[in-house]
Parts: structure tokens; sequence; C-alpha cells
């Protein structure tokens, strides 16, 4: 599985650790930073991710931060992403389910590394379920459109 992954200096040191545990699992990361702990708006961390899911270079995106709020925010300002700021098994499993979720955003202060592993792996995993979830997908679609400058 091909996987962007970002963050910005309050996400840095789960992102790091997200990407080695993906890599250990044989998987291609694109790491689009940041690469220290140095403050920086994590806006630009969220942006070349998404881009690269928008673009379908990957197949899913990561992005962490301190609350995983604003990375979320960001992201779903981008065309074609469904970013889903997740905190649990239930949540990573029921976003990709139902959501089709694309980017998976984490909140580097409620969450520990193990916690992570879990959501990280349930949400790369789980498939959409189409059905009356598909109307649903639609509908956001539609709205991002019509929305669509």
């Amino acid at each position: 599985m091909k996987i962007a992954i970002g963050s910005d200096h309050a996400g840095f040191n789960l992102k790091e650790q997200i990407k080695n545990y993906l890599l250990e699992k044989n998987n291609t990361v694109l790491d689009q930073g940041t690469y220290n702990t140095d403050s920086v708006d994590y806006p630009d961390f969220a942006l070349p991710v998404c881009e690269k899911v928008k673009n379908e270079e990957v197949d899913f995106g990561i992005l962490v931060c301190y609350t995983g709020i604003g990375m979320s925010i960001c992201a779903n300002k981008v065309k074609k992403i469904r970013a889903a700021l997740v905190c649990n098994e239930e949540s990573a499993k029921l976003t990709r389910e139902h959501n089709n979720a694309n980017v998976l955003c984490l909140g580097a202060k409620d969450i520990n590394f193990e916690e992570a592993k879990k959501i990280v792996d349930i949400f790369l995993n789980t498939s959409f379920t189409y059905g009356r979830h598909e109307r649903r997908v639609n509908k956001i679609t539609q709205i991002e459109e019509k929305y669509a400058k």
C-alpha cells in the first residue's frame, strides 16, 4: 500500500512512529514533513498529503497534529478528500465503511502510539461497504461540486 503522511511540530513524534511502523509492514510511505519539532503551520503539511491522495498518487493519507482538528479542517477543504479525525478503533472502522474516508487525522495529545497502530491498521484495511452509504457519499460529492470554485 502507498501512503502519504504529514504532521506539524506537535504531531511529529507520533508521525515518525507511525511512518516507521508502516515501513516495517512493507508499505510505501511518502513523508511530506515536517521533519523536526520546530514550530510550523499545519496547513503547509496537510495540503501536500491531500494533493497526493486527490491525484491518486497514494492510496491513503495520514495527518497528525496536536488535536487532529486543524489537519482535519484543512484536509476537508481539498476537493475529493474525505478526512476523518479518529480517536478510537470503532470510528476508524466506521469512517471507512460508511464514509469512504481517504485521509486519517490523528491527535497526538489524545492517542498514544499503541492506540495509533490499531487505528491505522483498521483504517487502512477496512473497505467501503457501498449500499446506502454510497448514496450518502455521493451527496457529499455533490455539495463539494456545488461549492467548488
